[in-house]
């Protein structure tokens, strides 16, 4: 099945939906399945609102990261450079500030537990 349209409440296509689920319609859309030639039309509703409180950030904006970049990936070391990033080579890791790196692909290469990564290269 394929979605080729996503509709916000009010839109045309959504007023009948908008008056039986009301504020709780979050949004409409229309998938076409072409094996059995059907369109279907979903709606995305809210069924739950609750007080959350979100956790405290893992890294401060400032606070210098441990991040594993292999030797190949020269475009990555390159990014690396870039946002400030230092180069350990008795830990074989760079550390970049964290808030340079938020939500890009370096984000996904930040070593969560440093002491346990020298460990295993000690072979400990």
């Amino acid at each position: 099945m394929t979605t080729r349209l996503k509709l916000k409440p009010g839109q045309k296509g959504t007023k009948k939906l908008l008056d039986i689920y009301g504020d709780a319609l979050v949004c409409v859309r229309y998938r076409y399945d072409e094996e059995r030639c059907t369109r279907v039309k979903t709606v995305e509703i809210v069924v739950e609102t609750r007080a959350w409180i979100p956790p405290p950030p893992r890294y401060a904006m400032d606070e210098m990261v441990p991040v594993r970049i292999a030797f190949a990936e020269k475009s990555f070391k390159q990014m690396a450079k870039a946002a400030g990033g230092k180069w350990d080579s008795d830990a074989r890791l760079w550390f970049i500030p964290y808030g340079k790196i938020k939500s890009t692909v370096l984000e996904k290469h930040i070593i969560l537990d440093v002491s346990l990564t020298a460990k295993n290269e000690e072979g400990i």
